[in-house]
Order: C-alpha cells, then structure tokens, then sequence
C-alpha cells in the first residue's frame, strides 16, 4: 500500500480513539435544567467537568429552544431555571 493509505488509516484510528476515550471516560458532572421564559418551557440534560459548567450547557440548549435572536438568548440564559436537578 501507499504511504498516503497508511497515513490515512493512521488519522482515522487516532480520531476513533480520541472520541471513545472522551465519551468513556467523560463528564463528572450531569444536570438537567428546566427554564421558563416568554411563555414557554424547556429542559435540557448536560454533562461538563465542573457543576457551573454543566449547568450552564444545559442552560444554554434549553434556551436555544426558547429564544430568538441574540438579544432573547442573552435574557433567557439569565432567567433563573425553574428546576436544576442534578445527576449521577
């Protein structure tokens, strides 16, 4: 084979491997949060190193779906969450 195949095949491995390692061995942390806002309501599950981290990911996916625009994203990432519950 060509070195270029090999190299390939070699870039391929390394990318399957770096992804299952970091869904392996993950996030220490999983939240679901629920936000109330303009009328509506969400709740989205995230997972980050940190709890501030994954609060506010599952904040800001909750919102994605609330929100249009900049402006509404920026009021509803600041509204507190109806619920927070925390995850194992």
């Amino acid at each position: 084979m060509k070195p270029t195949v090999w190299i390939g095949i070699l870039f391929a491995v390394i990318v399957i491997g770096a992804v299952a390692y970091s869904s392996m061995h993950g996030q220490g942390h999983r939240c679901r949060v629920c936000i109330a806002f303009n009328g509506a309501s969400d709740c989205r599950t995230a997972s980050a190193a940190t709890q501030q981290e994954a609060q506010r990911a599952a904040t800001t996916a909750a919102c994605a779906q609330l929100a249009g625009g900049v402006t509404d994203s920026i009021r509803c990432e600041n509204t507190n969450p109806q619920s927070v519950e925390w995850l194992k």
